[in-house]
């Protein structure tokens, strides 16, 4: 009976082998443990808001999606203090990382008061401070933002704009994994508290609720990697807002753009009008242009320029 039980106990944990979650940070040169899913919450006493398996969540909508939990802190929760504006984070993944095939978003949300603890990350409002979706090639085979985090020790590293309000915050690192449909969302949070900020606070336009963030029908969420127009698909649409300071909405593709049209203009802004031509010119050849004292005109016609003789005199030449 004993020499069954490994053969049972494998049976049982490929779900915790396929799949995993953010397990701890690397914030402005100090490092933090997460969570630890498959332990009891007692005794646990960490940044990281509490979450419970490794599985992923499958439905757009679900009322986990915001921290992959309740929406609730932990009894021992803690708070990163003292992060300052312009900082980078690193989240870590489990190790190696199985889905290499879809985006890597990174959301802040600012807590009322003084604390995010005991606030729910449900009545928050999150805009998105980072994001990288299809970064070359084609959907169904180009190299995705996920590709790039498990190539980097299954981390992403995102910065925290220097123009960020001052306050407490729970940040979300998200990968969504698209080998499958429906999508599976990874997304964990943890608190901090950014110093040293700036004073531009996200527009409307750039905050979500989750769940509400994302649609069930979104592309970015419904795209199929396996059909024909994946094939030959170079762009991505990523889910959710637009990306915080950008003033519009993001498509990432090949190659990666810096920028793109807002929401449904469809088509890029047109370039800027070409420079007014040099006004024509009235001094014939060998005609006075300039020096000391001349107050007359001083462009010539084409094709002659101004040339300067002496400090008294310039003229019309070839």
């Amino acid at each position: 009976m004993w020499q069954l039980l490994p053969i049972a106990l494998a049976c049982l944990t490929p779900t915790v082998n396929a799949h995993g979650g953010v397990l701890s940070y690397l914030i402005n040169g100090k490092s933090y443990t997460g969570w630890s899913p498959y332990n009891t919450p007692t005794g646990q006493s960490t940044i990281q808001r509490p979450w419970a398996t490794y599985d992923p969540i499958t439905t757009a909508t679900s009322a986990n999606i915001a921290c992959n939990d309740d929406g609730t802190s932990g009894a021992g929760q803690l708070t990163a203090a003292g992060v300052p504006a312009g900082s980078k984070i690193t989240a870590y993944w489990n190790s190696v990382w199985p889905h290499n095939t879809g985006p890597m978003l990174t959301y802040l949300a600012k807590c009322p008061g003084s604390t995010c603890t005991g606030v729910s990350a449900k009545t928050l409002q999150w805009f998105k401070i980072d994001q990288a979706g299809l970064v070359s090639g084609t959907v169904a085979t180009g190299t995705w933002a996920a590709g790039q985090m498990i190539n980097n020790n299954n981390s992403w590293t995102s910065t925290i704009p220097a123009s960020v309000p001052s306050g407490n915050y729970l940040i979300r690192f998200e990968t969504i994994a698209l080998h499958s449909l429906p999508a599976q969302f990874y997304p964990e949070c943890a608190q901090i508290e950014i110093t040293g900020g700036g004073s531009r606070a996200p527009l409307a336009s750039e905050l979500v609720t989750f769940p509400g963030g994302y649609g069930s029908s979104d592309p970015g969420i419904t795209v199929d990697l396996y059909g024909n127009t994946a094939k030959t698909m170079t762009s991505y649409p990523i889910p959710g807002p637009p990306l915080y300071g950008s003033g519009g909405s993001f498509l990432q593709g090949n190659p990666v753009p810096t920028s793109a049209p807002p929401t449904g203009t469809g088509a890029p802004p047109p370039p800027p009008p070409p420079p007014p031509p040099p006004p024509a010119g009235t001094v014939p050849q060998y005609g006075q242009c300039g020096g000391i004292g001349y107050s007359g005109p001083t462009g010539c016609i084409s094709p002659y320029r101004c040339v300067k003789s002496n400090d008294y005199y310039s003229q019309c030449l070839a």
